[in-house]
Formats: structure tokens, C-alpha cells, sequence
């Protein structure tokens, strides 16, 4: 797991470094991980949505087709990456 990852994930750190480390993860094309944040139930919605979205900007379909069929991620994510696949 990257940095960018590590931080997302800590709940010691400040909400605008998690939610730049999340960005990072999108300019960087990590789908793999912004995947990952979107199915981790402990983060909190907002980090979840914007993984979400950057997962849409990515392009990430191959994720967003798996989340979308996940019944362990909150229906209005689900909802929301079947819209875009």
C-alpha cells in the first residue's frame, strides 16, 4: 500500500491531508486502492464518496463494475458506480 493509501486510511490524521492523499491517489490512477477505500466500512462516508468519484475519473470501469455488485458497500455507492458503468 502507498503512502497516499496509508494516510487516507489513518484516523489520527487531519481531514483535508486524508482528502489530499486520496486526490494524489487519483492523479496518480491507483484504482486499486481508491477500490479499496471505497469498500473500507471503518472510513468515513465523505473519503468513500470521493474515492468513488475519483475511481469515475480514472476510469476505473473494471472497479466500478466489481463495487457496484458489492453488497458490502452502502447502497448510494453502489447506486452511484453503476450510473457510470
Amino acid at each position: 500500500m502507498s503512502v497516499d493509501f496509508q494516510t487516507a486510511v489513518k484516523k489520527g490524521i487531519a481531514r483535508e491531508n486524508r482528502s489530499n492523499a486520496i486526490d494524489r491517489l487519483v492523479e496518480k490512477n491507483e484504482r486499486a486502492n481508491l477500490s479499496v477505500l471505497v469498500q473500507a466500512g471503518g472510513l468515513a462516508g465523505t473519503f468513500r464518496r470521493q474515492a468513488l468519484e475519483g475511481l469515475i475519473d480514472c476510469s476505473g470501469t473494471e472497479q466500478l463494475e466489481s463495487l457496484a455488485d458489492d453488497p458490502s458497500v452502502p447502497e448510494p455507492l453502489r447506486r452511484r458506480a453503476r450510473e457510470v458503468v
